[in-house]
Order: C-alpha cells, then sequence, then structure tokens
C-alpha cells in the first residue's frame, strides 16, 4: 500500500482520487501514501469519517457536526445522549479497526443543496452546517452504512485508515459559540505507517509526564483560581522568581542593543483603537468599559502606547531607528474552550518591542532582531523555523504598502541565508510578518516569536519624523516580539526542559542542607555569600532526616545541593550534588562562589 496514489495536487489543492474520477481529469502531481502533510491531511480527514462511523455504530441518536483536519490531527463534534469519556475511546477505536479491516470502498456522490436540505431535514446539526455552504452542488460520501455532507479529500478505501489512535474527549460550543450548546468532541492521530503512530503516541505518554501544568503545581510556579477567573494565572513565589530571571536579563539584552524602555496605559478611550483599525478588525477579541460616559478599550497589544511615546516630541532623521520596549500586560477575550495553562490565557504579558525606522532601514533591523532571537533560542537550547505570514483577507491599508512590506522580510531573511517558509493569509491586519516556530525537546513545533512590518498605523496615526531636506516624512513601525509573551515561553519551557531549568533560570538555583543545628550558622554565612553573587538559595533546616531534605530538593528539580557536615564547617568546603551534571564533589567556599558566578555568567542574550 505505500506508494499507492491516494490523491493529486493542483496548484494548493487536493484532488482525491474519488474527484479526479468524477470528472475524468487527470493531474501529474501525484501524493501518494506516506507520511507526508498533504497523505497526512487525506489519511486524517478520512479517519475523522471512520471514528464518526464507528461512533454511530456505539451509540444510538447521534448526530455529527464537523470533523475537520488539524493541525496535529483531527476531531468530530457530534451531539449523543450518552457520556462519552476517555476510558470509552477504546471500544470506539476497535470498532474503527473493524471498519479498516472490511475495506470499504469509500464513494463520492454528487447533489444540489437543496436535495441535500431535504435529505437531512430531521438534523438540526447537518442544518446548522449547511448554513455555512454556498448553495449550488455539493458533494457526499459514503462508507458502508455511513454517509456524511463533506468537501473531501478521502482515501479511496478503509484499508489505508489502519494507524490511528484516539487522544482525548472535551467538550465544544456548537460553532465554536459560548452562548450556544455544548456538543462532545473526540480527537485523534492518524499516520501511514505503525511506526509513525508508536513514535507518535511516546511522544503523547512523555508530554503528559511534562505537562506544564502539573509540573508547575508540582514546582509551586503557578496557580489558577476559579475566584479569580479562567485563563488569569497567578503566579506563586517560586514562578515569581523564574519571570524576574527572565526579565532581567531581557531588559540588560534590550538595553545592549540599544532599546529604550517605556510604558503605555493598559487601558485607552475606543477612539483610539477605531483609529488603529483594532477596533473594527479585532474588537472581538478585546474588553470594553464605559468611564464617564466614554467608552474605552484594555489593551490587546502595546502599540498604541509607544506610538503615542514617538508622537511626544518632534523626531528627526538622525533620531532613527528609535526602539521602545515594554513587558507589557495585555488582555484578549479568549473563548473559555480554548483556555489551556500558560498556553492560552485571557491575561499575558508580551515582551514587546517597537522599532521606528526610516523604509531602508527594515532590512538591517529585521536582520538585527534576526540576531538577537537566535542568542535568545540557543540560549535556551530551541531549534527554530521561519515562516512569512502574508496579506489576509481582512486588513487595512493600500497593496502597495503591502508588497514593499512583505519584500522587506524577505529580503532580510535572503540576504542571512535564511530558509523560511510561507504562510499565506496568515498576517496581522496590519501588515505582513516573520513568525519564529521553535522546536522542543519532544519535536512539537510552538510559534512564540514574531517580526512585523507595518506602514499602516504610522499612516493612520499621522506620525512623521523631520527628513534630510527639513520635510516631514513617515517612518516604518516594526513590531517585534521574541518570546511572544512570558506565560507561553515558561510553559513551553517547562515542557522542554521537563522542569529541569537552566541554572541561570532556575527559581531556586541551589539548597543548603545543614546535617545538624550546629552547621546552621555556617549554612546562613554561606547563604548570605551567595545571595550577594545573584545565587537564589534557600536553606533546608526542618526537623527531617537528611535523606529526607535531599529527596525533597530534588523533587523540586534544584539545580544544585549543598550538604555541610562538621568537616565542611571546619574546612570552609561544600560537600556538591549537582543535578545537572549529575556528579558530586567538595569545593572550598572560594571555589563554589567562584563557579557559580561563572555559571551565571557564561548566558548573554
Amino acid at each position: 500500500m505505500m506508494n499507492d496514489v491516494i490523491a493529486y495536487k493542483d496548484g494548493g489543492l487536493i484532488i482525491d482520487t474519488q474527484t479526479a474520477l468524477a470528472t475524468s481529469s487527470t493531474y501529474e502531481n501525484k501524493i501518494m501514501f506516506n507520511n507526508s502533510p498533504d497523505a497526512l491531511e487525506v489519511i486524517r480527514h478520512s479517519c475523522a469519517h471512520i471514528m464518526a462511523q464507528a461512533i454511530k455504530a456505539l451509540y444510538k441518536d447521534v448526530q455529527f457536526f464537523v470533523g475537520p483536519v488539524i493541525e496535529d490531527g483531527f476531531y468530530y463534534d457530534f451531539r449523543v445522549g450518552e457520556k462519552i469519556g476517555d476510558a470509552d475511546l477504546k471500544e470506539i477505536e476497535k470498532k474503527m479497526q473493524e471498519i479498516a479491516n472490511a475495506k470499504l470502498p469509500i464513494e463520492k456522490t454528487y447533489t444540489t443543496k437543496t436535495a441535500v436540505v431535504k435529505h437531512f431535514a430531521n438534523d438540526d446539526l447537518k442544518q446548522e452546517v449547511l448554513l455555512r455552504i454556498p448553495d449550488g452542488e455539493v458533494s457526499l460520501y459514503k462508507q458502508g452504512d455511513f454517509e456524511d455532507l463533506c468537501r473531501g479529500p478521502h482515501v479511496p478505501n478503509t484499508r489505508y485508515l489502519r494507524f490511528f489512535k484516539l487522544t482525548r474527549v472535551a467538550g465544544a460550543y456548537l460553532g465554536g459559540d459560548e452562548k450556544r450548546e455544548m456538543l462532545t468532541r473526540i480527537y485523534g492521530i492518524a499516520f501511514a505507517d505503525k511506526e509513525s503512530l508508536k513514535d507518535y503516541v511516546t511522544m503523547i505518554e512523555e508530554a503528559k509526564k511534562r505537562d506544564h501544568r502539573k509540573i508547575g503545581n508540582e514546582l509551586k510556579l503557578f496557580t489558577f483560581d476559579e475566584e479569580v477567573g479562567a485563563g488569569l494565572p497567578i503566579w506563586l513565589p517560586n514562578g515569581g522568581r523564574l519571570r524576574s530571571k527572565l526579565e532581567q536579563l531581557l531588559f540588560k539584552a534590550h538595553r545592549q542593543r540599544g532599546y529604550q524602555p517605556v510604558r503605555g496605559p493598559e487601558i485607552l478611550k475606543s477612539e483610539a483603537w477605531k483609529t488603529s483599525g483594532h477596533y473594527e478588525n479585532y474588537g472581538e477579541n478585546m474588553y470594553f468599559t464605559v468611564i464617564d460616559e466614554a467608552e474605552y478599550g484594555i489593551k490587546p497589544m502595546n502599540c498604541l502606547g509607544h506610538i503615542k511615546v514617538f508622537q511626544n516630541e518632534v523626531r528627526s532623521y538622525r533620531d532613527l531607528p528609535l526602539k521602545f520596549f515594554e513587558y507589557g500586560v495585555v488582555h484578549r477575550h479568549e473563548k473559555s474552550g480554548v483556555l489551556h495553562g500558560l498556553f492560552r490565557v485571557r491575561e499575558f504579558t508580551q515582551d514587546d518591542a517597537h522599532i521606528f525606522c526610516t523604509p531602508a532601514q527594515i532590512k538591517e533591523n529585521v536582520i538585527e532582531i534576526l540576531s538577537f532571537v537566535d542568542s535568545i533560542m540557543s540560549a535556551f537550547g530551541f531549534k527554530y523555523d521561519m515562516e512569512i505570514s502574508t496579506k489576509p483577507a481582512k486588513s487595512i491599508g493600500d497593496d502597495a504598502y503591502w508588497v514593499a512590506a512583505t519584500q522587506g522580510l524577505k529580503d532580510a531573511l535572503d540576504e542571512n541565508g535564511i530558509h523560511y517558509g510561507i504562510d499565506e493569509g496568515g498576517g496581522a491586519f496590519y501588515g505582513p510578518k516573520i513568525d519564529i516556530k521553535i522546536t522542543d525537546a519532544l519535536k512539537r513545533k510552538w510559534q512564540c516569536g514574531t517580526i512585523q512590518v507595518d506602514f499602516n498605523l504610522p499612516e493612520r496615526f499621522d506620525i512623521s519624523y523631520v527628513d534630510a531636506n527639513n520635510e516631514h516624512a513617515r517612518p516604518v513601525m516594526l513590531h517585534r516580539a521574541i518570546l511572544g509573551s512570558f506565560e507561553r515561553f515558561i510553559g513551553i519551557l517547562i515542557e522542554h526542559t521537563a522542569g529541569e531549568f537552566p541554572f541561570f533560570i532556575a527559581p531556586t538555583q541551589a539548597v543548603i542542607i545543614p546535617i545538624s543545628e550546629a552547621h546552621l550558622a555556617y549554612a546562613k554565612e554561606l547563604a548570605n555569600a551567595l545571595m550577594a553573587e545573584g545565587v537564589d538559595v534557600e536553606i533546608s533546616s526542618k526537623n527531617e532526616s537528611l535523606n529526607k531534605r535531599i529527596r525533597n530538593a530534588e523533587t523540586m528539580r534544584v539545580p544544585m545541593i549543598f550538604v555541610l557536615g562538621d568537616a565542611e564547617v571546619e574546612q570552609q568546603s561544600v560537600a556538591v550534588r549537582d543535578r545537572r551534571e549529575r556528579t558530586q564533589y567538595n569545593l572550598t567556599k572560594e571555589e563554589l562562589i567562584l563557579k557559580l558566578k561563572e555559571k551565571l555568567s557564561e548566558v548573554h542574550f
């Protein structure tokens, strides 16, 4: 079966064999049965249908909404009278395997929307789907006794669908509308071969162990509280120390690169958001309130505040580029169904910066940002890819601006020999962007930082500088975040490291364990000396056994443990247990301080 033709590619469109047969068309670009992205899209779409067929066979009165392919698999939303949980997935998988083994042909038929409306007259969920489909010809796919409204593409036979795994059960609002009923959603994954599925399942199991919510709780980094509200993280002391270290390192790195710290208000009049275009193009993601009969919007981004900083005085071409940065707290109206630990929250802090420059300075500044990105990602051991996102359907500004801005990004990447992909239509509403996608220890990709070229907001706010001819000229605005947000980046970092943070950012970098009360004074002396050098240390002097205190420190994944007994007090030395290097050794107090100072100074962003 491997390398059987399961579909074709025509431009950017996937055409399944059923469609090709029905239209008597021929296509040169074949999609073979393998694990290529195009093949997996067809396989996973078809797997969603055999999952629906299995559910229909096992549960009475089930009705189906939609079952699309997503980035890492597929899902189906449906209504069912019985409660389905994760424990039921095995039975559904078993029935799916029976359908795959039956080698049922998957047939495509065409009809009119009017006929389909009548065909599904008693199915209100299918009527909801039909509301989203334009009038005219529609298609249905059938395998055995299962038939569903679908535009495809699908594999030609269920025999291609043997290597799958259902991953979880969730709830999903009908059409993503929180005011409507909650449907049941089952997620799954599928591949072309057994080995790829096995590797994925192994990765999923490891991901569960590394889940940042689980580790965040174990290490006492952050929490959520229903009384406070969903999607609003509360940072505990350990998490606060970790964040503070990250902020301090970034602050120093920004200042060394000529950025100026600024701060804009968290709430601005709606008129400002109307001028920027956010009100019209992003308003559904914002929170609004009324003060003194005037409407205000809580900021979802920091750009407007930085524009106002630029406008605060007359700027000359000699001042450019002007670089402003801010750890800006922003709020976005995320639906409850998509909230997920630190990965998707309603309040977060961006490591945000905006560079105001001339059009001729775009390339050099983008190149400098790319260097900044590389230094940070290298420090944390992340590999990363770049992707240019182009003009979306919902956008502002002249096409000429978009063409010039997009070309500026391409030129910067090309000049540095950086490979990049293209995400057509994925840009911000005000400009194209480079998205920085990092790969973690489990080979998962995460979209974090972004570099955006914007001609539109400077135009809308009529900002200018005085050029060499003493005339007013329009600057270009570069929007830039490298981590994306502290919350999301820390969540990714937790899962990347499994909570084994690099020494320079660990919440507690060392635990000092005096064996008895007689060694406590030396422990305090050592702690004070290390804290003076910027090392975060704690003393573990509870009335517990030595082994238990060591185990507690190891459970909290503290990089280094210092045990102090009679010999250490007498010799002014330290018995070191290095968790990261998995070694044990003795150092004098002076040698230890020098070693830790060196470890802290190794990191440069």
